[in-house]
């Protein structure tokens, strides 16, 4: 499909966080090394996952998903970003351009609805547990793994083919580190009206209803939580949850951020600072949260590294140490 330009664009300048040439070093570093922790910890967790026959099940396939599509949703702006400071300019080609945007929409996309597909399964394991291996069958969690791929490649292509049936004149610069959908079809000069629109209904869509199911998980889980007689039972069915409510959270109190500084007037940098947090940060974090807060995932870990087979005859000799 061809782009309807009047003036032919062929390509744009992302101006990033820092004008000044000075400060570029300390961020090429800080982003340098977020991204590596980000690929780092996300490829260390779907490894533990894979190796380990005790985490074959449905809440640890859907974190191993997890941290793929994080791993994809960093690369696909962090990369370029660092590219342009490394190399002093600040330019990306349209082509470049529309197909970052493209698998942008995708992983964010993939992001919304893994969170709430592992909200959906914490709820069976929580308040079906008897019946949680036969709701939560392998058919079952596939399918809904690939659902959610075919409703964010269709959403996806969908915004991208409106974005390319816009006219750009001479306004390329984008106020940001990557080709975000809201602040391209800014500087279009051709009517954004129907591009607008989409934005919204995707939002309140395939955002709202994600995050609908989210808060009717957890409502469901507090309820039984709360119907626990015995204060272990309620630790631990808390704890079988605690990881992804935290990630939950932190995902969509920094998404809201995005949201509110994006809003507010002479906003373009702050809304880029904000940004980093979900498209970066929360990805970051995500490893750290789960295995931190997960003993299965530690053990995993340990077992991979082979660290468990290091600490086993270490702990013998302490015990037979007289």
């Amino acid at each position: 499909m061809q782009p309807n330009n009047d003036t032919w664009i062929s390509e744009f300048f992302l101006l990033g966080f820092s004008e000044g040439p000075d400060r570029q070093p300390l961020v090429f570093g800080l982003f340098l090394s977020m991204y590596l922790i980000t690929v780092f910890g996300n490829l260390l967790i779907i490894l533990a996952i894979s190796s380990d026959s005790h985490l074959h099940t449905p809440m640890y396939f859907f974190l191993a998903n997890l941290s793929f599509v994080d791993i994809c949703f960093t690369s696909t702006t962090v990369p370029k970003m660092l590219l342009n400071i490394q190399t002093q300019r600040k330019v990306i080609t349209y082509a470049g351009c529309i197909t970052q945007m493209y698998f942008f929409i995708i992983f964010s996309g993939l992001d919304i609805y893994l969170l709430a597909v592992m909200a959906y399964d914490r709820f069976v394991a929580i308040c079906h547990p008897l019946h949680y291996m036969v709701i939560m069958n392998p058919r079952l969690c596939g399918l809904l793994v690939l659902v959610s791929w075919i409703i964010s490649v269709l959403h996806s292509f969908l915004q991208t083919s409106m974005v390319l049936q816009l006219s750009f004149c001479t306004e390329v610069e984008i106020p940001h580190f990557f080709c975000e959908l809201n602040h391209m079809i800014q500087l279009a000069c051709s009517d954004i009206f129907l591009n607008n629109m989409m934005i919204y209904f995707a939002a309140v869509l395939l955002g709202g209803v994600p995050l609908a199911g989210v808060l009717y998980s957890y409502s469901k889980i507090v309820s039984c939580i709360h119907r626990i007689s015995s204060a272990q039972g309620k630790h631990k069915a808390f704890s079988t949850c605690a990881s992804h409510l935290s990630v939950v959270s932190l995902f969509y109190c920094t998404a809201l951020g995005v949201y509110l500084s994006s809003a507010a007037p002479q906003s373009s940098y702050t809304s880029a600072v904000a940004s980093v947090m979900y498209t970066v940060v929360t990805p970051m974090l995500n490893p750290f949260i789960y295995s931190l807060r997960n003993r299965n995932i530690k053990r995993a870990l340990m077992k991979f590294s082979g660290l468990e087979a290091i600490k086993r005859p270490v702990v013998l000799l302490l015990k037979n140490f007289p």
